[in-house]
């Protein structure tokens, strides 16, 4: 897997991250530093965090599996991403309530880890390609950490008006490298 796919990847992981920000941000009239850095952190270290530990449990599975991995990407990737786009466009979806402290740790570690789900499996994928999981996991959570200082400055003077489109993108794109997986295990090997 190149870079440029890691990036994208990346950027597609982060949007779940960019969501929460928005929403935190739209819960005071003007953020601070120390509200916009913190949950930025938390969620670039999950983002970070959670491939390495998918990465591990692949490769435990990768070599008895490896003449489906292809498909295990696509379904993965087809998997997060749809359930990115669906949820963007689902207008049932409960909007996240503010309270009196959006900015607890607590609260945050919660978003942190939730959004950071997807990036789990992820890292069960780049053991199938032999991706250097250290340097992939570093850009996540980089991408993640500024994305979502964008989130919280963004939810705060927009609003979640952007938060549909924005978990959109992030899907599509999961579900075009799903798709790139595939064509290039099927027509370029």
């Amino acid at each position: 897997m190149g870079l440029l796919e890691i990036i994208l990847i990346a950027v597609g992981l982060a949007m779940d991250a960019f969501a929460a920000s928005a929403v935190l941000g739209l819960s005071v009239k003007k953020p601070n530093l120390k509200e916009i850095i913190i949950p930025s952190a938390y969620f670039g270290f999950f983002q970070t965090f959670m491939p390495i530990i998918g990465y591990f449990a692949g490769i435990y599975f990768a070599n008895k599996i490896e003449e489906s991995d292809h498909w295990i990407a696509f379904i993965l990737l087809g998997f997060i991403g749809g359930k990115m786009v669906i949820d963007s466009l689902s207008k049932e979806k409960k909007e996240e309530k503010t309270d009196q402290n959006p900015f607890g740790h607590a609260k945050i570690l919660i978003l942190a880890v939730a959004t950071s789900i997807d990036a789990l499996i992820i890292g069960i994928t780049f053991a199938f390609f032999n991706t250097n999981i250290y340097q992939a996991a570093l850009i996540i959570g980089i991408v993640t950490f500024f994305i979502s200082i964008c989130g919280v400055i963004i939810g705060n003077m927009f609003g979640i008006k952007f938060k549909s489109k924005a978990e959109f993108i992030g899907g599509v794109v999961l579900i075009a490298i799903g798709v790139k997986i595939v064509i290039e295990h099927l027509f370029f090997q």
